[in-house]
């Protein structure tokens, strides 16, 4: 893949992606519920293609922000769009002096996460209609 232009989106903007990849079992509208208001979002631009997406926001007790939403368009995986968006997202954190990044991570991302810094810090657990995950975390 040529290289991505990774920039700052909408939330509203990744709710496209991140349905059809994470959640097809609901609507597109559905999305905006689980969004905090003052998340940042980040998407992965092959040309004028959104081709990966993620955001994030302070969750969880001082210093604690949550990456959440990541997808990436199947004909774009393992080249490197993900890995751009998360580490545009660990870098507003950091920017915001966040202490501890952490996910609920599906399981077949778990190496993704891995190869970011990110490690296990729960058991497994099922999360409805969605599937297995595990708490992961970055210091």
């Amino acid at each position: 893949m040529t290289d991505v232009d990774v920039r700052e989106i909408s939330l509203e903007q990744t709710r496209v992606l991140r349905q059809a990849i994470l959640r097809p079992h609901e609507a597109v509208a559905e999305l905006a519920a689980h969004e905090p208001a003052d998340g940042f979002a980040v998407g992965a631009f092959d040309r004028d293609a959104l081709i990966a997406v993620g955001f994030i926001a302070a969750d969880g007790e001082a210093g604690a922000w949550r990456v959440r939403g990541m997808a990436t368009a199947p004909h774009a995986r393992g080249q490197g769009a993900g890995a751009a968006v998360l580490q545009a997202l660990l870098r507003h954190a950091s920017a915001a002096g966040a202490s501890r990044v952490w996910c609920n991570a599906r399981l077949p991302a778990r190496a993704f996460y891995e190869r970011a810094g990110f490690r296990v810090v729960s058991e497994e657990f099922e999360i409805p209609r969605i599937g297995a995950h595990v708490v992961m975390e970055r210091p």
